[in-house]
């Protein structure tokens, strides 16, 4: 059941947030052809949907190694197993959620590609949900980790580097 709960978590993430977010933006910015965007709109496009991608997979495998869980956590209702490490490097040393800030990042991609202001209020709309979601996680971490968890936030921004955001 732990292994179907954990494929599980990975499958609806994958879905929710590399598929359907980016087809809401499509559908809310009136289905606009996705062709002839210009080199440069296209080349900060493809950057930003790589790099927010590349960090949200180096950040679930790290995840699933280091932290023996799954990134499947929402709202404080576990989807798949939860993490038993606090993970404060690899990844975790650019920020407290950068699985969260890659999502953004390709996400903000897409805005890029689409260019319409429909686009960007949905990516407002996720981004303030997900801050919601972080504040109901940070709130378990600390009951899960204690200091530990204090001292990491301390010096580790909640979503940007170096900006200490308690």
């Amino acid at each position: 059941m732990k292994k179907f709960r954990d494929i599980a978590g990975y499958v609806l993430g994958g879905v929710m947030f590399v598929v359907l977010l980016p087809t809401i933006m499509w559908l809310a910015s009136g289905m606009p052809a996705l062709e002839h965007i210009g080199a440069i709109r296209a080349s900060i496009t493809g950057v930003l949907i790589l790099s927010g991608l590349a960090l949200t997979i180096w950040t679930i495998v790290y995840m699933k190694h280091r932290g023996k869980g799954n990134p499947m956590d929402a709202f404080d209702h576990e989807i798949g197993s939860r993490t038993q490490h606090l993970m404060t490097d690899g990844p975790y040393r650019i920020n407290r959620n950068p699985m969260l800030t890659g999502t953004f990042i390709y996400l903000l991609g897409y805005i890029v590609w689409l260019w319409t202001w429909q686009a960007l209020l949905v990516w407002v709309i996720f981004v303030t949900i997900m801050i919601v979601q972080v504040l109901t996680e940070e709130k378990r971490l600390r009951r899960d980790f204690g200091e530990e968890y204090e001292a990491y936030c301390q010096h580790t921004g909640r979503f940007l580097p170096f900006a200490c955001n308690k």
